[in-house]
């Protein structure tokens, strides 16, 4: 391990091998960081959190404080678990959660950009993006590789499906449907997000039945029975399952079209 001589560690804090911990960061107890994990300057670790192997922590990061609820009893063993090979860029911020038997979750290859902001209690998928100040309220869920654009943000309990992507600047009250792209002031759904199913590996026929199921949303129609079982229609299928605590975002409709459906 390289620790910084100016960095302070809690003696139980539990740190992997080839850990490196940068100058004047502070490390509580109890956390655990696995191994490789490269943290630099000017950190703050808080107690209750969890790090997986690989992650690159960069300068002015603070994971595990406290999270902005009022009514939460400090006093309360809650914890941050995050997984691997993420990366925090500067001035990112992490809370613990309200829960003690759920940790504010974040999954594995994840990339939040500067002075991103993932409250208490939300629920992050793996090979998600939060492009610099995105911010997420609590209790947040967003599925894999969905896409934040800039200071995005998002209202407490909404979901963000899998693969979806949020136009910069958008705010988000409503869930989002999974492989959708949602933008504009209010935001609306407009169409499925090509470049991102595309890089996903979603092509062919997958990406075909997708349309078709865009189309059924669209008309209001959530009843996907009749849709081939493809592993991303079972994804929208049990999606769909969870009832929704926000509603849904609208659809854009063409200009000639009056109605939203």
């Amino acid at each position: 391990m390289s620790i910084h001589s100016t960095a302070i560690i809690d003696p139980n804090a539990t740190l992997g091998k080839n850990v490196t911990v940068g100058p004047y960061t502070v490390i509580h107890a109890p956390v655990t960081i696995g191994d490789g994990t490269s943290i630099s300057s000017h950190v703050v670790i808080h107690s209750y959190v969890q790090l997986g192997t690989q992650n690159k922590i960069h300068s002015h990061v603070v994971i595990g404080d406290l999270p902005q609820d009022l009514s939460f009893d400090k006093n309360i063993e809650t914890w941050v678990s995050i997984g691997d090979r993420n990366i925090l860029r500067e001035g990112v911020t992490i809370h613990r959660s309200t829960h003690p038997d759920r940790p504010t979750k974040i999954g594995n290859d994840g990339y939040f950009m500067a002075y991103s902001h993932i409250a208490h209690d939300c629920s992050i998928g793996n090979h998600v993006i939060l492009t610099n100040n995105a911010l997420l309220g609590g209790h947040v869920e967003i599925g894999n590789r969905a896409v934040l654009g800039g200071s995005a943000v998002v209202h407490q309990y909404a979901r963000i499906g899998a693969y979806a992507m949020v136009q910069g600047n958008g705010s988000v009250g409503q869930d989002v449907f999974p492989y959708t792209i949602v933008g504009g002031h209010p935001v609306h759904h407009y169409r499925l997000n090509v470049v991102g199913l595309r890089r996903g590996g979603i092509q062919g026929q997958h990406y075909r039945v997708l349309e078709q199921a865009f189309w059924q949303l669209r008309n209001g129609n959530r009843d996907l029975s009749n849709l081939e079982n493809t592993p991303e229609i079972t994804y929208l299928r049990n999606w769909l399952l969870v009832k929704s605590k926000r509603g849904f975002h609208r659809f854009a409709v063409e200009k000639e079209d009056s109605k939203i459906k």
